[in-house]
C-alpha cells in the first residue's frame, strides 16, 4: 500500500456540500448587480459616500448591503468591506433603531439585515486580533479611491468596535438569535479568505 500523507487531502472535495462541489454563484440572488474587482467596488464606494454626504443614510446603508461582493475577489470584498464601516460610523447612533427597522420592513430586508451581521462581525474580527489592520478609504482628486491601511488596536480602533458594537446590540434586537444563526452557518462570504480557505468570521469556504 502506497504511503498516504492524510495531511495534505483536501477533505472539502469529500463533502458533497461544500463549495468545491458546486457553483457558489448559484447561492446568490438573480440580477445583483455586486462588484467583482476592486475597482468595481471602489466605484461603488464612491456613489455609496454621495448618498451618505447627502443625508440619505438609510440609501446608502442599503445599497452597500445590496451590493456586497459575496462572488468577488478577495481585493473587491475588502474595498468594499471598507465602504460598509464608513457607513456604519457615518450614521448617527440616535438614528441607527430607526434605520434597521426601515431597512427590515423592505422586501428582502431579513437578507440585507444578515449582510450587515456579516460585516459586523467581519469588523470585529480585524480588530480583535492582534496587530490586526482595517482598510480605510480615501478620496483622491482624480475622483479614485484608494484603501489605506489603518491598525484599530491603535488611536481610533476602540471607537470602531464601539460603533460595531452598537450596531450589533440594536441588530440583534430587531432579527433576534436566528440572525447571528443564518451568518453562521451561511456559505456566501463578505471578507477575503485566508490562505487556510477559512476565516473564522464568515465560515469562509474554499473557493
Amino acid at each position: 500500500m502506497a504511503n498516504i500523507n492524510w495531511r495534505t487531502i483536501n477533505v472539502d472535495a469529500y463533502d458533497p456540500e461544500s463549495a468545491l462541489n458546486f457553483p457558489i454563484t448559484t447561492l446568490l440572488p438573480a440580477n445583483l448587480p455586486a462588484p467583482s474587482t476592486s475597482a468595481e467596488s471602489a466605484q461603488i464606494g464612491q456613489q455609496v459616500r454621495q448618498l451618505l454626504r447627502a443625508g440619505d443614510s438609510l440609501g446608502a446603508l442599503q445599497s452597500a448591503l445590496e451590493t456586497a461582493p459575496l462572488a468577488g475577489d478577495d481585493s473587491a470584498k475588502q474595498v468594499h468591506h471598507a465602504t460598509v464601516l464608513e457607513v456604519l460610523q457615518g450614521i448617527r447612533q440616535s438614528d441607527v433603531s430607526r434605520i434597521l427597522n426601515e431597512m427590515l420592513k423592505q422586501p428582502g430586508g431579513t437578507a440585507l439585515g444578515d449582510t450587515l451581521m456579516k460585516y459586523i462581525y467581519k469588523g470585529m474580527a480585524s480588530g480583535a486580533g492582534g496587530g490586526g489592520k482595517g482598510m480605510s478609504p480615501q478620496a483622491t482628486g482624480s475622483g479614485f479611491t484608494q484603501i489605506q491601511a489603518r491598525n484599530f488596536g491603535e488611536g481610533g480602533g476602540g471607537q470602531v468596535m464601539s460603533v460595531l458594537l452598537s450596531w450589533h446590540e440594536k441588530l440583534t434586537e430587531v432579527v433576534g438569535v436566528g440572525g447571528i444563526v443564518r451568518v453562521m452557518s451561511d456559505r456566501r462570504t463578505v471578507a477575503p479568505c485566508t490562505k487556510l480557505g477559512r476565516h473564522p468570521s464568515n465560515n469562509c469556504q474554499a473557493q
